[in-house]
């Protein structure tokens, strides 16, 4: 190869590097166009998923949780919380209403949030379908 960097060889490598992330890019287009739609569980979202996560957003969860890694690391990860139940939604239910009203003094606690029975069973339905979300197995633990 000569000492010279020429303005051909320059070019050759801008169309040639172009071209080969081009290609780089519609692989990996075509490749997630085929996976998601095995993935896809919107078949899944029940109305009481949409009304659970209707109170996940009023009632500002993400504030305190994470939920499939995204929102505030101040309390554990929700992305698996069914699973970390046992796969019981009465469980998570009973759970979320036995938080004390004041918390517990000098630890940090889940406020009462003094939901009804439809209101905690619309919770629970969005979490177990948050924890069937094909997410690569993130969280990595299933404690969170």
């Amino acid at each position: 190869m000569s000492e010279v960097f020429t303005k051909s060889m320059a070019r050759n490598i801008y169309y040639g590097g172009s071209l080969f992330f081009i290609l780089l890019f519609l692989a990996l287009t075509f490749q997630t166009h085929q996976e998601l739609p095995r993935r896809d569980n919107r078949a899944a979202i029940t109305p009481k998923v949409a009304m659970g996560k209707k109170l996940w957003e009023e009632n500002d969860c993400i504030g305190c949780h994470t939920l499939l890694g995204e929102g505030a690391y101040f309390a554990p990860e929700l992305g698996n919380v069914y699973v970390r139940f046992g796969r019981n939604k009465e469980a998570i239910k009973r759970f979320i209403a036995s938080r004390p009203e004041n918390g517990i003094p000098g630890r940090r606690s889940m406020p009462q949030f003094h939901f009804t029975e439809e209101e905690l069973d619309a919770i629970a339905e969005f979490l177990k379908y948050t924890s069937e979300i094909n997410t690569n197995h993130w969280p990595p633990s299933v404690n969170g």
